[in-house]
């Protein structure tokens, strides 16, 4: 018969495999996988655990970063719940493709997905805000993972790395870190971030970023503009481009997609871009 220790240790060398260095784990999940408060309780007393916040937990180890919350909420998925992901501004910046990053380290992580965020996440004590933002305009791009770790469509056909890239999303692997964390691509974090224009984002930084979009990949464009129900950012992410030459617009399948028809003011009494129809302040001395 196992003494008291003999038991907390061997729960706990499951816990290793179940829980990699550096994720978090909300009580529930543990609960919910044999772990009781009293067991969770023993393994913080003896140094085996951390809680940094009430009601999660996280193996000693690293210093605690916002990618161990994001990786976390990647892969402690419920069940045939679709993934979120880090994308907008927050992947533009990870690519080096912001321009600026605002000054001081409490920035925003914009994470995309169709649900709000659990309630362990804001008490985590890290510097940066997340912010949740709906993926509804993508919604027939959306990933889950499986119990193993990989990643599916909503066939449950799994997603190579070409497949995952088709959908506007990459893993990007954290370090000596076990686990990786699912980006949107360049492509499909421009298109987020100009359908926050002109509430969350500012027209001016969007044409400065979507200045350094040369390189986009115009099969991939034309497959997240197909797939893209929001007509303003399709006709804004457009005009941007062309307002800027970029080669690959010539490339694109325009008969893949479509941008609606009718006017979209994005901005009260300025007037319209005679191609793409939104009204935009610069636009008469731009075009």
């Amino acid at each position: 018969m196992l003494t008291v220790n003999e038991h907390l240790k061997s729960k706990l060398n499951q816990l290793q495999t179940l829980l990699p260095e550096g994720s978090l784990a909300p009580t529930s999940w543990l609960e919910a996988r044999g772990y009781s408060r009293s067991l969770l309780a023993g393994y913080v007393k003896r140094g085996w655990l951390e809680s940094p916040a009430r009601g999660v937990y996280r193996r000693p180890g690293s210093s605690l970063d916002w990618k161990h919350v994001v990786a976390t909420l990647q892969q402690q998925v419920v069940e045939r719940e679709p993934l979120v992901h880090v994308g907008g501004l927050t992947a533009l910046q990870h690519r080096g493709k912001a321009h600026y990053v605002p000054l001081g380290k409490n920035q925003p992580v914009l994470l995309f997905g169709p649900h709000s965020l659990p309630g362990w996440v804001k008490a985590v004590p890290v510097a940066e805000k997340f912010v949740m933002r709906p993926d509804a305009m993508f919604a027939s791009l959306r990933v889950w993972r499986e119990p193993g770790g990989g990643l599916v469509d909503e066939k449950g056909s799994t997603l190579n790395e070409d497949a995952l890239a088709e959908r506007g999303l990459m893993e990007v692997a954290l370090g000596r870190d076990e686990w990786k964390l699912v980006y949107a691509t360049e492509e499909r974090a421009m298109l987020e971030m100009v359908n926050d224009v002109p509430g969350r984002e500012t027209l001016d930084h969007a044409d400065l970023v979507m200045q350094g979009m040369a390189g986009l990949r115009p099969a991939r464009v034309t497959r997240l503009l197909a797939a893209c129900t929001s007509v303003k950012a399709k006709r804004l992410f457009l005009a941007l481009a062309e307002r800027h030459q970029h080669a690959w617009l010539s490339r694109l399948e325009w008969s893949a997609f479509n941008w609606g028809s009718g006017k979209r003011r994005l901005f009260a009494g300025e007037p319209m871009h005679p191609k793409y129809q939104i009204s935009w302040p610069k636009f008469d001395e731009r075009v």
